[in-house]
């Protein structure tokens, strides 16, 4: 069973979205039931996988049986398993939330979400360059189509700002590649760890331009500024669902970055070593602060939580440029960081529903009903996106400033990681007492520009809330969070051990090279 679990979390969602794609009479109920057993399928074969790899095993699955590194191959490790399970858990409770009405705002959105996973599992487990680029398009596709549904001007507008972007990064994307395989001879992740640190004298150059244009297209994916000003208004203004989903999305752009810094830009490498380690650390830094900035500027809840999404990043990509304690670190982050934003999200589209004028902006309004209930979810989200205790973000921002000890940069580091919490703190206590506690008498139907933050069509008004999918996906991510924190240890040495690992390539090229020269 062990030797077909590498390809099990790419065939489950291409499967249930083939299924949906071939009937697509079926009634909404139905879909939404097949979509959420879906993603409970594709958890139950993430954790087995994880399961399988926990110990150190390596899993490799070769498409066709063509030996590496001419065929295409699917790699299992800790980082890639651990990734894949993150993504499954995230993404089931978006689908439950999105069950509540905001799927019904377009066509096929069950089948174009199950695409999405499709194609972020296949980007997490491949083995070789071209396919990681095959995978960024599937989910890029995907996600064009997702960051439209429903339609509206300003989703519209941000929606063709994020596509031609990413075009340009595909272009750049092959380019890399390219390059890459002029230089080195080969697209396969661990044959090109093995050739870097013997790359002829005259190809060097070749090699340094191809693996920095990578960096600058996994620098796009995952909105590393400079090339982040696209993401806040795209996830300001998708539906929430899709923003929850979304937060992950940007983190496969830091997997990359992880991925091929410590496999083939490794100290290993040659005169290859450490290409991206005078850029990473400042750009995460100035990534980090400009996001912090961006969140106290917000004028709404989603517009905030995009911010913090690009603030997330910052602090991810500041401890994988830690070493092997920093990557530790990060790794135990990064799911909180996903969760925390992905609740953010769904809370401001519960908000917007709720205020009649404002939706979601931080101007006053009726008081919501249940406010007691919104409020406390509101603070307890605000808790653990500040990376505050006892929730699972201060710990990883503990670990975090443990990796600085003795690097260089180490007072930069602690003061901007501390700066950016307490600014991150005072945007989203203003925002808390702004759409809790700024209540006035309005007219509901009061015209407002505000109000088209909501991005619906005339034609196509917001389902009423129910409440109960609502509750049932915000307090499922919220759980995630809490048991992240109360398996903090057992989390932190799989955090470790998969760091470890990362840093011993020799393991990971035979896994998939096996004897071969």
């Amino acid at each position: 069973m062990n030797l077909h679990l590498p390809i099990l979390p790419i065939l489950a969602p291409f499967l249930a979205g083939v299924l949906l794609l071939a009937l697509p009479d079926l009634p909404m109920p139905l879909r939404r039931r097949i979509a959420v057993l879906s993603a409970s399928i594709q958890i139950a074969i993430a954790a087995a996988l994880l399961a399988a790899v926990g110990g150190g095993e390596i899993l490799v699955y070769r498409l066709g049986d063509w030996p590496a590194p001419w065929g295409i191959v699917l790699v299992a490790d800790r980082l890639a398993a651990w990734m894949v399970l993150i993504t499954t858990l995230l993404a089931l409770f978006a689908v439950i939330y999105a069950g509540d009405g905001l799927d019904r705002r377009g066509r096929h959105f069950h089948v174009l979400f199950q695409m999405q996973m499709f194609g972020l599992a296949g980007a997490f487990l491949t083995g070789d360059l071209f396919n990681l680029f095959v995978f960024f398009e599937t989910l890029l596709i995907a996600s064009y189509g997702l960051l439209l549904h429903g339609g509206g001007r300003d989703r519209v507008r941000a929606g063709l700002h994020y596509v031609v972007l990413n075009l340009i990064g595909s272009t750049v994307f092959l380019f890399a590649a390219g390059l890459i395989y002029a230089s080195l001879g080969s697209l396969n992740l661990a044959d090109i760890a093995t050739r870097a640190a013997q790359v002829a004298p005259e190809n060097l150059g070749l090699a340094r331009a191809g693996g920095l244009l990578l960096l600058a297209v996994f620098a796009l994916k995952a909105a590393l500024l400079p090339l982040s000003l696209w993401l806040p208004a795209a996830y300001a203004h998708t539906s929430a669902p899709v923003a929850a989903l979304f937060a992950i999305m940007t983190k496969v752009g830091a997997y990359a970055i992880l991925r091929v810094d410590t496999l083939v830009f490794a100290g290993a490498a040659g005169a290859l070593a450490d290409l991206f380690t005078p850029w990473l650390l400042p750009l995460a830094l100035a990534t980090l602060s400009f996001g912090m900035l961006g969140a106290l500027a917000a004028q709404n809840l989603r517009r905030l939580a995009a911010w913090l999404v690009v603030a997330s990043v910052g602090t991810l990509l500041t401890a994988f440029s830690l070493g092997t304690e920093g990557i530790a670190a990060g790794l135990y982050y990064l799911p909180h960081g996903s969760i925390a934003a992905a609740l953010l999200f769904l809370l401001a589209e519960s908000f917007a529903r709720r205020r009649p004028v404002s939706a979601d902006f931080f101007t006053p309004d009726r008081d919501m009903p249940h406010h007691a209930l919104w409020g406390g979810l509101f603070f307890a989200s605000a808790v653990a996106i500040a990376g505050l205790p006892p929730l699972p973000g201060f710990v990883g921002k503990f670990l975090l400033l443990r990796a600085t000890h003795e690097h260089p940069a180490q007072m930069w580091i602690w003061g901007v990681i501390l700066l950016a919490a307490l600014v991150g703190v005072i945007a989203l206590a203003r925002a808390g007492s702004r759409l809790l506690f700024s209540v006035t008498t309005v007219d509901p139907g009061a015209p407002s520009p505000r109000a088209t933050a909501i991005d619906t069509r005339p034609e196509d008004p917001p389902d009423p809330p129910s409440g109960a999918r609502e509750l049932v996906a915000i307090l499922g991510l919220f759980g995630l969070l809490v048991a992240l924190a109360v398996a903090a240890g057992p989390a932190v040495d799989f955090a470790r051990a998969t760091a470890a690992q990362l840093g011993a390539r020799a393991p990971y090229i035979h896994a998939v090279l096996g004897d071969q020269p």
